[in-house]
């Protein structure tokens, strides 16, 4: 037997509160690197205090906007690490 809608649906996602309807759901994406290519990146993106993830991202959103290609409604790199201290989770002031 199927377990009740109400237990189905709480596992349909995640909670849609106030923050998470501002901002869409993050794209993942596989990407296949060259191990050196990757080695190099990450060595990079430590200097930078980063990610190789944020790296990554830093890079592509650089590039697309030298192009003149990163859309006007792509929001900005979204801010990493722990909430400045008196923070209750809104944008800093």
């Amino acid at each position: 037997m199927s377990p009740p809608d109400e237990a189905h649906e709480a596992h349909e996602g995640p909670p849609q509160g106030p923050a998470r309807r501002s901002r869409p759901q993050r794209k993942q994406v596989l990407l296949r690197l060259d191990p050196l290519v990757y080695d190099a990146l990450a060595r990079w993106a430590g200097d930078d205090l980063r990610s190789a993830n944020a790296q990554i991202e830093f890079l592509l959103r650089r590039a697309l906007a030298e192009a003149g290609r990163l859309p006007g409604s792509a929001g900005p790199l979204p801010r990493r690490g722990r909430p400045p201290k008196g923070s209750t989770g809104g944008e800093a002031e």
